[in-house]
């Protein structure tokens, strides 16, 4: 009862389908106005979909330099257990590393690889193609809303997010599930963490001691999302923007980045992209618990805005919208790839 209480007084929780309500009619009027329901397919010319939708995540990485994203290898469905491993010790990725689906949704079937064992039971299990990647280094991550328009040289950056993981600090006497319940955000993910620590969750955490129970800032995986705007400056903006232009025919999304300090990031070094998202982003700074569900309205429509707007210069530089008949098939493999997921 205290966890629905939390979820109902926390908008931030609510299903996007109810979040999203006031923007499906701007969406319906700037389809009106553009002709398609799927005008989103010209933001970005180069990922499918725009990347609003069944956009494969390493075809997006093969977009970026490879200096700027960790090693990363696509590992199709029907590949033998075996087969896996050598592709791992091939592309020399080493324990632990991420394995994550390669059409992925809002952070499901994200998983940290710690052994062998590890790799074999998610191979065993996955009935999607999935990544395997290295573990980016650094300890902090943001995520950074870029816009460019067609007709630009330089975009700007529109919203940072930073990321508090769920970080369980021992007091010495307490197990990790008692760590946990006592913050109703990591209690949410209490039954998630049971299937993947098991027993582990019934150990005491030695006093001082800290685990990071989700190694990766996903919302839906508990992770606080903090309103980092303020760090929108000149010197940020220029590096971001001299990064994102390498990356053709990206104009609109979200670059999750991992990094070590900021003024670091600012001069372009110890960082790496975890992820771009394209059409599908959301400007994620409005989950910061401050704002209101009025800030995340504005915030939203200002952003499809954007997207729309860039859509349509693209269009006019010859860039087709989806066609109806191939839209919808797109969306109907899009609720199919989610439940498989949802289901891993």
């Amino acid at each position: 009862m205290k966890l629905f209480f939390h979820k109902i007084t926390h908008w931030e929780y609510w299903p996007f389908q109810i979040v999203y309500i006031p923007i499906y009619f701007l969406w319906s009027y700037y389809s009106i106005k553009a002709k398609s329901i799927f005008f989103f397919n010209a933001s970005n010319p180069t990922i499918k979909n725009g990347g609003f939708m069944m956009e494969s995540k390493k075809k997006i990485y093969d977009l970026i330099p490879q200096q700027y994203y960790p090693k990363t290898e696509l590992v199709l469905e029907v590949t033998p257990v075996e087969n896996v491993i050598k592709t791992v010790e091939s592309a020399a990725i080493k324990y632990p590393f991420i394995a994550k689906p390669d059409v992925g949704l809002r952070g499901s079937g994200v998983k940290k690889i710690n052994t062998v064992q590890d790799l074999k039971e998610y191979a065993e299990k996955a009935n999607f193609n999935y990544l395997v990647q290295d573990l980016i280094p650094f300890s902090n991550e943001v995520g950074i809303f870029y816009v460019r328009y067609p007709n630009e040289k330089s975009g700007r950056i529109t919203g940072i997010v930073s990321k508090e993981f769920l970080i369980i600090t021992g007091d010495g006497f307490s197990t990790v599930q008692e760590l946990i319940k006592q913050n109703p955000r990591y209690e949410l993910q209490l039954n998630v963490l049971k299937k993947e620590y098991g027993k582990k969750l019934f150990e005491i955490l030695p006093k001082g001691e800290k685990l990071n129970l989700v190694p990766y800032g996903n919302h839906a995986r508990g992770a606080k999302f903090v309103d980092g705007s303020h760090w929108i400056t000149p010197e940020l903006t220029k590096t971001i923007n001299e990064m994102c232009l390498q990356i053709p025919g990206f104009y609109f999304g979200r670059l999750d980045v991992m990094y070590n300090t900021i003024e670091e990031l600012e001069l372009g070094i110890n960082f790496a992209i975890v992820e771009l998202n394209g059409a599908g982003s959301e400007p994620t700074h409005i989950y910061d618990p401050k704002h209101s569900l009025f800030f995340a309205w504005k915030e939203l429509a200002r952003h499809i805005t954007y997207m729309y707007e860039i859509s349509v210069a693209n269009h006019k530089n010859g860039v087709p919208y989806l066609e109806h008949k191939e839209g919808m098939k797109e969306y109907r493999m899009h609720l199919e790839q989610s439940k498989k997921i949802i289901n891993f």
